[in-house]
């Protein structure tokens, strides 16, 4: 049976925010190495795009950062969170997906990123709001967006305008790639894994936190002040340290 729609402390859901909290740690430690690799720190030197150790790691933190999107789209329909309230962090998101544009164009200019984690995350976040009601039909949808990609691939997805769709035939040169498809499947993954919880377990998301996970939780309620920030703090501390000794 469906759970009723009703008001949720979205606040009390330590779990969820400590699990973000660590693919967050993840991300600034993943990116802590590629910042020392890029600026020739790092030795023997690694080669992020193509090594399987680097690359798995991406796609684990991609991954961990939607699901715990889906997870949090699902509190949020069952707590009946207004359209405006979704918009205004919709349009946060989207202002922050157009400074990640412009300030890879100025640092790659031959890869900058035209369709990364965060320009995914503006059209997954309106679909998943959209297909929250389809509950049980998430899973399947889901398992669709995984597959597409794997078996319908078409030249014409190969731009930079079309892309983002997620059926290229290969992989484009840039920073950061995150295409609906098979993204997008993932998030409607933690959106119907939410739903399930929320209705069955729901002690798994909002029971209490071992104190010693505190920092974890606090920095996992900030997500999209943490991805802004933590780049340039770490490229500008780098910098300023190699300047240093050299």
């Amino acid at each position: 049976m469906p759970l009723p729609r009703r008001p949720l402390r979205l606040d009390r859901f330590d779990r969820l925010d400590a699990l973000r909290g660590a693919a967050m740690v993840w991300m600034v430690l993943f990116h802590f190495c590629f910042d020392l690799n890029h600026l020739g720190g790092y030795i023997p030197r690694q080669n992020f795009y193509r090594d399987p150790f680097w690359t798995t790691q991406r796609s684990l933190i991609v991954s961990l950062f939607l699901l715990c999107a889906g997870l949090g789209q699902a509190l949020a329909w069952q707590a009946a969170v207004a359209w405006p309230q979704f918009w205004r962090r919709w349009a946060q998101v989207l202002g922050c997906a157009l400074l990640v544009s412009l300030g890879s164009a100025w640092m790659f200019p031959a890869s900058w990123i035209s369709f990364g984690v965060l320009h995914g995350m503006v059209l997954m976040l309106l679909a998943t709001r959209l297909l929250a009601p389809l509950r049980v039909w998430l899973w399947p949808l889901g398992a669709l967006a995984l597959a597409l990609p794997q078996v319908a691939t078409h030249a014409f997805f190969d731009t930079r305008w079309t892309n983002w769709v997620g059926l290229v035939t290969h992989k484009p040169i840039t920073e950061d790639y995150v295409p609906v498809l098979p993204w997008l499947g993932v998030m409607l993954w933690g959106l119907a894994a939410g739903q399930w919880l929320l209705a069955h377990r729901p002690a798994l998301l909002a029971g209490a936190v071992p104190a010693a996970l505190q920092p974890l939780v606090r920095l996992g309620r900030w997500p999209l002040t943490v991805y802004m920030l933590h780049q340039p703090l770490l490229i500008g501390a780098l910098s300023a340290l190699a300047a240093l000794r050299r």
